[in-house]
């Protein structure tokens, strides 16, 4: 009987219309994703005014929804090596729609971080399943690409924001940010109809008509011996218990320090996400001026995660995500000191590019770390870890904002978490990265379309 290693399929197959198809379902997806969780930046000035809540305060309704961003990237993650990746992504798609809509209607502080809360458990739980669904089906020479360009996604969520945030805001209040981020609600029936579930799943489930149609999509001119037996690589086996297997085969100290570049890349993302906007208006600028430094963060972090991504494919990821570690820790320490406008407007781009596209290249470096039946746990794992300096840097921020500290001291502040970010990358040990061996020592290996074993 002919055994056929869907991961060796999905490595060597060529980009088509039914990658076009997960890409489109993950980038449209992070793109309400990215809006659901900047949309509090945006409004953070006029909720404060509004509500008459102080920068303490509002910094720890700020960081509510990354809370449920903490619980919701370990649950989602987790539960979608068991329940399935498409019926995750449309439990979460549902939760950060209806909670953050539902926070547009409130008129207390307390009740908007309880609502904030459980929109951040479906925003926190969707990124690790989507990146993971983009790496299972993407080509193993492209694969980091493609993972990047589906969390540019997150960043156009935020230039909408900031191109939209000033005018809704201006004529309808703040809370028309929040109400008109129900409709991806709209979407959930098609992604449960068209998205593909992920084929270890699929053999787990001995789903094999599904599982033959996703093959026959994922390399259309293969042809499929009758009575085929479709197999992972042994190593990537999923059991009940995926949790262990971050730890096991080495992975242990590795699976800490990825845990710990997570805390420090979201923690600078999501310190600047909630107080950009208002440290520019403390620096002198208007609204809309504090929006266009928005505005610049997100582009460059789309420039900076493509960029990365195509770095990290020529060259060694690792050494190219520490690298932008680094280059965030040192464009930070910039930020405070100058004066000019326009070189301002310059160093926020950069910004942009080295935190927010250094947190989305860490998402694609744990995508393609983990093997692919845990790929889910071990990056909602981290995203989960990473959550704590989600939370940890509005917190923190907040603070320093209320204590009237010199404008460069809150950017230094964040970018030390940068250098940390940058060791802790520098110690994983890459020799483990599971994308580049994607194989079964217990089954025959032959070349590239030699994709069948026949005993």
């Amino acid at each position: 009987m002919d055994r056929i290693d869907v991961h060796k399929l999905a490595d060597e197959a060529r980009f088509n219309g039914f990658h076009g198809l997960v890409l489109f379902w993950g980038l449209l997806i992070l793109i309400f994703d990215g809006y659901d969780l900047a949309v509090v930046g945006a409004a953070l000035p006029s909720i404060m005014k509004d509500l008459g809540v102080s920068a303490g305060g509002a910094g720890f309704m700020a960081s509510s929804a990354l809370f449920g961003m903490m619980f919701g990237a370990i649950v989602f993650g987790t539960l979608a090596d068991r329940i399935g990746r498409v019926l995750t992504i449309s439990i979460c798609v549902a939760l950060f729609s209806i909670f953050t809509a539902a926070a547009g209607l409130t008129g207390d502080p307390v009740t908007f971080s309880a609502l904030r809360f459980f929109a951040g458990l479906g925003i926190g739980g969707v990124l690790p399943v989507v990146t993971a669904q983009m790496a299972e089906f993407s080509p193993l020479k492209i694969r980091a690409r493609l993972v990047v360009l589906t969390f540019t996604g997150y960043s156009v969520g935020g230039i909408l924001v900031a191109l939209t945030g000033k005018q809704l805001i201006e004529a309808y209040g703040w809370q028309s940010v929040f109400l008109a981020a129900g409709l991806p609600l709209l979407l959930v029936p098609f992604i449960l109809k068209t998205m593909p579930e992920s084929m270890p799943f699929l053999i787990k489930k001995k789903r094999d008509a599904e599982l033959r149609s996703i093959v026959g999509k994922l390399v259309p001119h293969y042809r499929l011996p009758q009575g085929a037996q479709f197999v992972v690589p042994a190593s990537e086996k999923a059991d009940e218990t995926p949790i262990r297997h971050l730890f096991q085969d080495g992975r242990g100290f590795s699976t800490v320090m990825i845990w710990i570049a997570f805390f420090a890349g979201l923690f600078m993302v999501y310190a600047l996400s909630s107080w950009l906007t208002k440290l520019m208006a403390m620096a002198g600028y208007s609204l809309g001026s504090a929006l266009t430094f928005t505005l610049l963060f997100n582009l460059g972090a789309i420039v900076g995660s493509v960029f990365g991504a195509w770095l990290g494919d020529k060259f060694n990821i690792k050494y190219v995500l520490a690298a932008f570690y680094a280059l965030g820790a040192a464009s930070l320490a910039l930020m405070g000191y100058i004066k000019s406008t326009e070189l301002l407007f310059v160093v926020v781009f950069v910004v942009g590019a080295s935190t927010l596209g250094t947190a989305v290249l860490a998402y694609a470096y744990a995508g393609g770390f983990y093997p692919t039946a845990v790929r889910s746990t071990g990056v909602g794992f981290a995203g989960g870890v990473g959550r704590l300096g989600a939370i940890l840097g509005p917190i923190l921020i907040g603070g320093l904002v209320a204590l009237q500290l010199p404008l460069e001291q809150n950017f230094m502040a964040i970018g030390v978490a940068g250098l940390i970010g940058a060791v802790a990358v520098m110690m994983i040990n890459h020799r483990l990265f599971a994308s580049t061996h994607h194989f079964d020592a217990t089954l025959e290996t032959v070349p590239s379309k030699a994709v069948t074993v026949t005993p």
